[in-house]
């Protein structure tokens, strides 16, 4: 029996999400979408219907012509999904991946649309402008961001914009260079943030649409403490604060936002490790809920998501407690649009898990529901 068969007969596990209020909304699936790491017998992307009543999985497809395809964003208006991978162009050997697929909203599978170089190396993240016009890939190993016009078929023009970082700071082994680790749209698509883990930095540029071009804000830049490394970064839904994930020193930096120049201030600098934590660790992801009350960021060492509330006025964090992720090295998260259900990616322990969100505390319970995928690192979902 092939590995896929063996995920096929065994990945399914149910559970009755018993008292989730508003689920009558969403009795038709829904599809998630998981990147993986090679190795332990990953297959490349899988593509699963979820059917949310009764919180179940079928898989629906793998794509397995593209090299670690690790990262993934879905397009704000059409069934469209960017995925970046570490497989090369013909001719371009020292540049790697961003690929379009369509979705078909009757099967749930994807057809390639087209494919770019991402221009750079080692694709971390992928994401997409608010307004639909844009793709931001960020190359961590080249330190540099390229910019993609999104074309009318929900393909991607070659880069319109490409930029070079430079820079260090003083970890010896992880930022003698510019490393781009992430690049986030301001709320409005006004702003582009990319946060730079080798720099200690992260950088603000200034959108021109009609140039199709990055250019460095009045303020371009906000500088981490030295030695945090910043990795992820997410807004509150009302972009007047940004909470940055400092990925050396397992910190979420609390940064007030100034919507019309794009700077950048802290106000808070908090741990996300429990005071009598003595192990190893770094932060990975981060999320504001979408009521935009919690926020929410993963620890790889610990092995758990920490969860802070938003004093609202203030936008600064208090902790509210830790919830183990059931697995190892939780890389990378979601919260749904709805803000039901988290669903986490545990890269070492081959699985994503689902829990449930409690909207009053934040807290988060764990359904039970597990679903196999080898070297799961990223998970997104498509209404």
């Amino acid at each position: 029996m092939t590995f896929l068969n063996k995920i096929t007969s065994v990945f399914i596990v149910s559970a009755m999400l018993s008292g989730l209020g508003g689920c009558a909304q969403h009795e038709s699936k829904e599809l998630i979408f998981a990147g993986t790491f090679d190795g332990e017998g990953s297959e490349g992307l899988y593509v699963f219907s979820f059917d949310r009543k009764n919180l179940t999985f079928e898989l629906l497809q793998t794509i397995s012509d593209r090299v670690a395809p690790s990262f993934q964003a879905v397009h704000p208006k059409m069934p469209v999904l960017y995925s970046a991978s570490r497989s090369t162009l013909s001719g371009q050997s020292d540049h790697q991946t961003i690929s379009a697929y369509r979705a078909d909203r009757d099967t749930g599978r994807l057809s390639l649309i087209n494919e770019q170089s991402a221009m750079g190396i080692s694709p971390a993240h992928v994401s997409v402008d608010p307004l639909g016009s844009f793709v931001y890939v960020s190359n961590y190993t080249s330190g540099n961001l390229s910019m993609f016009p999104i074309r009318d078929d929900g393909g991607l023009d070659e880069a319109s914009d490409v930029v070079q970082h430079t820079g260090s700071s003083i970890h010896p082994t992880r930022q003698q260079r510019a490393h781009a680790h992430a690049a986030d749209p301001s709320p409005d698509g006004r702003f582009l943030y990319v946060s730079d883990l080798g720099m200690d930095k992260i950088m603000i540029y200034e959108v021109n649409r009609q140039q199709r071009k990055l250019s460095p804000a009045s303020t371009p830049w906000f500088e981490n403490t030295p030695g945090a490394g910043p990795r992820h970064l997410s807004f509150r839904p009302d972009g007047e604060y940004a909470y940055s994930a400092e990925e050396l020193t397992s910190t979420v930096a609390v940064l007030r936002v100034d919507k019309n120049t794009g700077a950048l201030k802290q106000i808070q600098r908090i741990s996300m490790l429990p005071d009598d934590f003595e192990g190893s660790n770094t932060a990975a992801d981060i999320h504001v809920s979408p009521d935009g009350k919690f926020l929410y960021a993963s620890n790889r060492g610990h092995e758990s998501i920490v969860i802070f509330v938003i004093d609202e006025s203030t936008g600064a964090l208090s902790l509210a407690g830790h919830e183990s992720t059931i697995g190892e090295h939780p890389r990378n998260f979601m919260i749904d649009e709805s803000g039901e259900l988290v669903f986490i990616a545990n890269r070492d322990s081959n699985h994503i898990v689902v829990f449930r969100r409690n909207p009053r505390t934040g807290l988060l319970d764990y359904t039970g529901t597990e679903l196999i995928v080898p070297r799961a690192v990223c998970v997104t979902m498509m209404i």
